[in-house]
């Protein structure tokens, strides 16, 4: 058995020139696709981890975790499998997973045992290596789920298949988090009570469920405003956003309904100015194009504060209005931040250690000492607190690539593939605004959907459908061939 790598750059050369784009994604990549029954199975396991990852409370509790990263290893034993049966293991060419590579292995580094000179073991680089070794497992476990995106999601079939599982189960767990929130809002599943914390749905904390939210809601939203479906869908569609956004706003957090205005305006401008590659539109089309993508943004944001309003949620439009009034509007974030600033200060290259930044912080509070915060509510801060400049740089560098990679697909000629990368890349940056306030990328699922919007965003040409047009001269083509 040999390993191959799937043909990355050749595709991206292809797709982004005019007469290649004309061939079927399989003939631009050099090959047909072959499904094995191993390969299936992968797909299926993906399509059933984003939703199981959500529904066992985000995956945040450890036989939840142990599950989660038997699915990673299930992915693996699938894939050796499918190598197998192909005679070569395909592996993809994305730079976007050495970034995620790289924190892994900066995670192995901060809990190697450092010697002094004597040959005693001193410590290691992490200040709490047990939390180092459990983030490095869930860390490469969730590059387990990306890399095996980025191969197995290799047809245009199975793209429609998994934006549509992320489409209808966001709109279930909508329902189902407004349903419990009116019937047991203090209660999980209508059997666990919670005393610390405010749960939503099935998350234990109202603040992940709106990340997740914000990671759904992008892709009716973005194939709305990109232009992606047909006109009779439009309201469809609209109401499968407009429920996902009630069920967000509902959830109170001020984070969350920032985090979602910022990915509507996001959609809004980058629909209207992004155009297939080589298109040319007038100045009249572009701009009623504009104005229609205004107009839905428009009616939905209305809709959705109707819709808050008329469930009686004025609670979560009183606390956003209120917050801003407090003596405090950061509610202690900005204390928070300023004793993790202090702990980068200390630690600035390798950082404290991946995952333990709730051991520190009661070292460097400059309170009482006595209070134990768990993140800093701050994801960016956090990064460059638990992994340095190392980690932050890494951190960026995955950023970058993302939007880059993104914005490169968005220009192709596949009408659906190009909204699919317009509205992950807008899941993506709604999460990545949320950041900023909270720590919503710590919860598993979360970090999984996230990372599959990624893998949505940047998957290469064999995702995309050729020209009608083409494929029916391909197919008379062959007929002649097949004659002569």
């Amino acid at each position: 058995m040999t390993t191959s790598v799937s043909s990355e750059e050749v595709s991206v050369a292809l797709t982004e020139s005019a007469p290649a784009v004309l061939a079927r994604p399989q003939e631009r990549s050099g090959y047909r696709i072959r499904h094995t029954l191993a390969s299936r199975f992968a797909f299926l396991v993906i399509c059933v981890a984003i939703v199981m990852s959500a529904l066992a409370y985000g995956t945040v509790h450890y036989w939840a975790l142990a599950l989660f990263n038997l699915g990673g290893l299930t992915i693996l034993i699938l894939w050796i499998a499918d190598g197998w049966r192909l005679g070569n293991v395909r592996v993809s060419r994305s730079l976007l997973q050495l970034p995620l590579l790289g924190v892994v292995l900066l995670g192995v580094v901060q809990i190697l045992p450092l010697r002094d000179g004597s040959g005693g073991v001193l410590r290691t680089l992490s200040f709490d290596p047990y939390s180092t070794k459990l983030v490095v497992v869930q860390l490469a476990t969730l590059l387990v789920y990306f890399a095996a995106t980025l191969v197995f999601v290799d047809t245009p079939h199975r793209l429609h298949v998994l934006v549509r599982t992320i489409m209808i189960f966001g709109f279930f767990l909508a329902i189902f988090g407004l349903t419990q929130s009116f019937t047991s809002p203090t209660k999980v599943y209508w059997m666990r009570e919670l005393n610390q914390s405010t749960a939503f749905g099935p998350f234990i904390n109202r603040h992940h469920f709106a990340g997740y939210m914000e990671l759904t809601i992008s892709l009716p939203l973005g194939l709305l405003l990109a232009g992606a479906i047909d006109k009779q869908k439009w309201l469809l569609y609209l109401f499968l956003a407009g429920l996902m956004g009630v069920a967000l706003v509902m959830t109170a957090s001020r984070g969350g309904i920032i985090s979602l205005v910022a990915e509507i305006v996001f959609l809004v401008i980058v629909t209207a100015i992004w155009r297939k590659h080589g298109e040319r539109r007038r100045v009249g089309s572009r701009l009623k194009g504009i104005v229609t993508r205004v107009g839905l943004a428009a009616a939905l944001i209305v809709g959705l504060f109707l819709g808050v309003m008329l469930l009686g949620g004025e609670f979560s439009l009183n606390r956003f209005i209120d917050s801003v009034n407090t003596d405090d509007p950061t509610t202690g974030r900005a204390h928070f931040w300023s004793v993790t600033l202090e702990m980068i200060k200390a630690n600035p290259v390798l950082g404290t250690g991946l995952g333990a930044f709730g051991v520190m912080y009661t070292r460097y509070d400059t309170r009482n000492g006595l209070y134990r915060l768990e993140q800093a509510h701050n994801d960016y801060l956090q990064v460059f607190s638990d992994a340095g400049v190392i980690g932050g740089a890494l951190a960026l560098a995955f950023v970058v690539l993302l939007f880059y990679r993104g914005f490169v697909r968005a220009r192709s000629h596949d009408n659906f593939r190009r909204g699919v990368a317009l509205a992950a890349l807008g899941g993506c940056f709604g999460v990545l605004v949320h950041s900023f306030f909270d720590f919503t990328l710590h919860t598993t699922s979360n970090a999984l959907l996230f990372l599959v919007l990624a893998a949505l965003a940047t998957l290469n040409g064999r995702v995309e459908d050729a020209p009608r047009r083409r494929r029916r001269k391909s197919s008379a083509e062959q007929e002649n061939e097949t004659s002569n």
